[in-house]
């Protein structure tokens, strides 16, 4: 594939466009608005300018990076595309409507991706006449360092469409990961549980926000706390995709969204984007970080627990294989381990033990061991590889 057209001038488009100009694709972005055009290509040079800054690149590859690119507000220039990736507001039905733009233009052969972080793909997909062209294609910000692409075929997606996006997705470096079209998909399916759960020890005066984020990073092995990294992704972004697989999963009480959320979410406490979230940007906070290894090897292991029964039932449901699943949550949010891989090590019966505890304490649905860990835990063997009963 040589022509590619991204459609929306955002910061995921801007970052994919990046990355095919990178790999000597012609480029065409576009966006329907000249200033949000002009912004964007003032918001690459200074990328590119920061990378030649810090010797990644220098002046002539980001010449060519930009001189692979065209801006356009005019929709036509996507005609010859042989690739769209669609990067827009988080809309179904704005989703559809650009669509069914894009597949009046372009010539049958060209495939049409979105990259939806929590849209039905298949949904999506109804909107065209050609349906078997239309796939996923999930990057993770920042686009053109984040290995991850998750690739999501629709129910119509034919065989032909996911194996030339995976190729293309592979030769531009990235791990590439196939997915089942549900709900979240992998990674933000399975990270539900980092977030929630560690809101609700919060909630529950366990122990205070520095804490927990001090626990999952010094003793967890996580790269970011829960706490740092919701102000980091922006509290507004974070909650709407929880609630989006809360209603998606017809309010199945594992992804249940947290009302201190969403209260952060209402006063417009987005985090480090708007100077505040749970941490407060504006000023010098004095953190209280109780260091007590007891209290935090409680949290992790309460987290983790977690985090591991998630992913067991994502293997158990056959939402990808076991080695996509934990090559997903590595590259897709730097976990220090994949989650299945962590579960062999410390052993199901113990995962199983805790999440049993947490249910008889809560008497909470949230608290629902995978059908599988119940299996795993009574013969503690590596049986379920690739995804396979």
């Amino acid at each position: 594939m040589k022509n590619i057209s991204i459609i929306g001038s955002g910061t995921m488009g801007i970052g994919i466009a990046q990355i095919a100009s990178d790999h000597n694709h012609k480029v065409i972005i576009y966006d329907k608005s000249k200033k949000a055009l002009k912004t964007a290509k003032e918001k690459l040079e200074k990328i590119l300018n920061r990378l030649i800054e810090k010797q990644k690149i220098d002046k002539k590859e980001s010449k060519r990076i930009l001189t692979n690119i065209k801006f356009s507000d005019s929709i036509k220039e996507i005609e010859k595309a042989e690739i769209v990736v669609e990067a827009i507001i988080e809309d179904l039905g704005i989703k559809k409507d650009m669509f069914q733009k894009i597949e009046n233009l372009v010539s049958d052969k060209c495939i049409i991706a979105t990259n939806t972080s929590s849209i039905s793909i298949t949904s999506i997909a109804s909107a065209c006449k050609t349906p078997e062209r239309v796939i996923g294609m999930h990057f993770f910000n920042p686009a053109p360092l984040m290995p991850l692409v998750e690739i999501i075929p629709a129910i119509q997606t034919s065989n032909d469409t996911i194996k030339k996006t995976m190729t293309l997705s592979e030769s531009w470096k990235k791990t590439t990961v196939l997915c089942k079209d549900t709900p979240g998909f992998i990674v933000n399916r399975l990270a539900r549980s980092f977030y929630s759960e560690s809101i609700r020890i919060y909630e529950e005066n366990i122990a205070n926000k520095e804490t927990i984020d001090w626990a999952m990073k010094e003793l967890g092995g996580f790269r970011m706390g829960p706490f740092e990294l919701m102000d980091y992704i922006g509290n507004d972004v974070n909650y709407k995709v929880t609630e989006t697989v809360f209603n998606e999963f017809y309010f199945d009480q594992r992804y249940k969204p947290s009302i201190t959320q969403k209260r952060l979410v209402e006063a417009g406490y987005y985090g480090r984007k708007s100077g505040r979230g749970y941490y407060n940007y504006l000023v010098k906070e004095d953190l209280k970080i109780n260091q007590d290894r007891e209290l935090g090897k409680k949290i992790v292991w309460r987290v983790l627990c977690m985090l591991i029964n998630e992913a067991v039932d994502a293997l158990y449901l056959k939402i990808a294989s076991k080695e996509d699943i934990d090559k997903a949550m590595k590259n897709g949010v730097n976990y220090p381990k994949g989650l299945l891989e962590w579960g062999d090590e410390i052993g199901h019966r113990m995962i199983l033990d805790e999440i049993i505890k947490l249910r008889e304490t809560y008497s909470e649905d949230r608290y629902r061991p995978s059908p599988l860990l119940i299996y795993l835990s009574k013969n503690e063997k590596k049986i379920f590889e690739n995804g396979e009963k």
